[in-house]
């Protein structure tokens, strides 16, 4: 199995951490019953969270982990690529560094909070939306070795697309220099995301 590599918002790790973790949880309630029974309610799911470890490597490693700590300081959520989980959208709720840090090497840990409910979950295929005269249509999301893009469908800004994809809405306008106004995009177009 070939794997992507792992990144979020405008970061890409150079190799993949060597750790990951997936952590799924429930919330059960439990209601006690006449002679001693008791029965279980799920309550729900709740977040998922993503857990790993790593090492950057090399002359820049420090410089690399202050690239990736740049990252985690900002305030909003962003699309996570995980090597083998699936694209969503996630905070980066963690950071650690594991020793004392060296120019040439840096072990650290990190941590992904899935956004609630998987609400924010982005999915790299054909996904229904609703036309204004009530058809389904479709909008896509692809990837290619030059990044990922967006079919544009009827409705969307480049504002939804920042808040869909926790992409700031700057870097989408940069990312894409041929749409001369960022308040008007046509169905059909691609848009660079990523």
């Amino acid at each position: 199995m070939i794997l992507v590599p792992m990144r979020f918002k405008n970061f890409v790790w150079p190799h993949n951490p060597r750790v990951y973790s997936i952590a799924f949880e429930r919330k059960l309630a439990t209601h006690k019953i006449p002679f001693g029974l008791h029965y279980l309610q799920s309550l729900g799911q709740t977040r998922r969270v993503l857990k790993g470890e790593g090492e950057f490597v090399g002359e820049n490693a420090y410089e690399l982990f202050k690239q990736l700590a740049t990252v985690f300081y900002e305030e909003t959520p962003g699309v996570l690529v995980h090597p083998v989980w699936m694209t969503t959208t996630a905070w980066f709720a963690g950071l650690e560094l594991r020793q004392m840090p060296r120019r040439d090497y840096v072990a650290y840990s990190f941590e992904f909070w899935e956004v609630e409910g998987g609400a924010g979950t982005v999915r790299l295929s054909a996904r229904p939306i609703q036309e204004a005269d009530g058809t389904a249509g479709e909008a896509e999301t692809e990837e290619s070795g030059q990044g990922q893009y967006h079919t544009v469908a009827r409705g969307d800004t480049l504002w939804e697309l920042s808040r869909r994809y926790g992409v700031a809405l700057s870097r989408i306008i940069e990312l894409n220099p041929s749409i001369r106004n960022p308040n008007l995009i046509y169905p059909g177009q691609k848009v660079r995301i990523i």
